[in-house]
């Protein structure tokens, strides 16, 4: 196993861990709201921040989740053109569109950054009862768009590596696009 496949496992792994913290917080949140649900309806009273905090969750697994969606291969891509080209027209393709997101994510990440920022330089909190400070959930916002600039930085490295050694099925199963009419 080469040392491309070895990052190319750790990654995937790494992500697929993510995954899992993503749907525990997501299953939690699901409880807490629940339980404040029924709390108000008889008559116990609010827990509070339900709305709050499920937003922080919501932003925390969007942020977060687009790498896992990334390496699993489940974001939107127009395969018209790509699906009659042959192998080798399809591997650049698919090179191309990792190297033109790899570009964008980079570029929001990079833009994210400036609101973490202000938001640690004033000390920033939710004007809401909890008052939680800002800097938590922006925190780990902008942690989840680094995580996925990384994932994609890291992905294009490794699909550029199997495009110069020709290793056509690895980079295929790597970010290719893994549709039903491909298969």
């Amino acid at each position: 196993m080469s040392r491309i496949d070895t990052l190319e496992g750790a990654l995937r792994r790494a992500n697929r861990l993510v995954a899992l913290v993503l749907g525990a917080a997501l299953v939690a949140t699901v409880v807490f709201v629940l339980i404040d649900v029924i709390a108000r309806k008889t008559g116990w009273g609010s827990l509070g921040g339900s709305d709050e905090i499920s937003g922080y969750v919501m932003a925390a697994v969007a942020s977060w989740g687009l790498a896992c969606a990334l390496l699993d291969r489940a974001h939107v891509r127009i395969d018209l053109i790509r699906l009659r080209l042959g192998a080798g027209g399809q591997a650049l393709m698919d090179v191309f569109a990792m190297i033109v997101t790899n570009g964008v994510v980079l570029l929001i990440a990079y833009h994210c950054w400036p609101v973490l920022q202000k938001t640690l330089e004033r000390g920033s909190r939710a004007n809401t009862p909890l008052e939680t400070p800002l800097w938590i959930p922006q925190g780990i916002w902008f942690s989840g768009w680094a995580w996925f600039a990384l994932s994609t930085t890291l992905l294009s490295l490794i699909a550029l590596a199997y495009l110069v050694q020709g290793r056509r099925a690895h980079l295929s199963n790597a970010i290719g696009i893994g549709s039903e009419l491909e298969q």
